[in-house]
């Protein structure tokens, strides 16, 4: 079940650009709320122990109260922006009060990790601790300045292509990392 709706909150990440750009003329951003609180509610009583469950869960409801008491269509564009910077906090805070996000699931694979692997993965979580605030404020100033086709294009296409060549490349120098190791 955790595992379903897991998926199903990145399915609805993954969709939601897309639509926010069609609802925004023809649905209610209380049904977006609805919808968003839904997954967010199921995801807080079934993952509860998982990093960042409970607090990422209340931020993302708290958002969705708000957005279905405002019901202002604007406020849409604003999830990404929570979203980025909640996997900011995620792994920005896992690096001040450890271990690193990065290390924790390197040792799920790996539970004896050597020392310049730790080093790597502290170094990997601030990398991915930098992309969310770029790509946060990116998508501040798109929402803010931009037209909702430039803040869809974005949000539904290139932040994530952005984040596949990060992890193919952080993949690429793992690979050389562990060979020179």
């Amino acid at each position: 079940m955790a595992r379903l709706l897991g998926l199903l909150l990145v399915v609805a990440g993954l969709l939601y650009p897309f639509a926010v750009y069609y609802g925004m003329e023809h649905l209610s951003p209380r049904l977006f709320a609805a919808l968003l609180g839904g997954l967010w509610l199921a995801r807080a009583l079934t993952q509860r122990e998982k990093p960042g469950g409970r607090w990422m869960a209340g931020a993302a409801l708290a958002f969705c109260v708000l957005l279905g008491l405002a019901g202002e269509p604007a406020l849409l564009r604003w999830y990404p922006v929570l979203l980025n910077l909640m996997l900011l906090a995620l792994f920005g805070l896992s690096l001040k009060f450890g271990p690193p996000l990065v290390e924790r699931l390197a040792r799920l694979r790996e539970p004896e990790l050597p020392e310049h692997a730790v080093r790597y993965t502290r170094k990997v979580t601030g990398v991915w601790a930098g992309f969310f605030l770029v790509n946060a404020l990116v998508v501040v100033a798109l929402t803010l300045w931009a037209p909702l086709s430039w803040w869809t294009l974005y949000t539904g296409l290139i932040a994530y292509a952005l984040m596949g060549l990060l992890f193919a490349a952080e993949w690429l120098i793992r690979q050389q990392v562990r060979r020179h190791g």
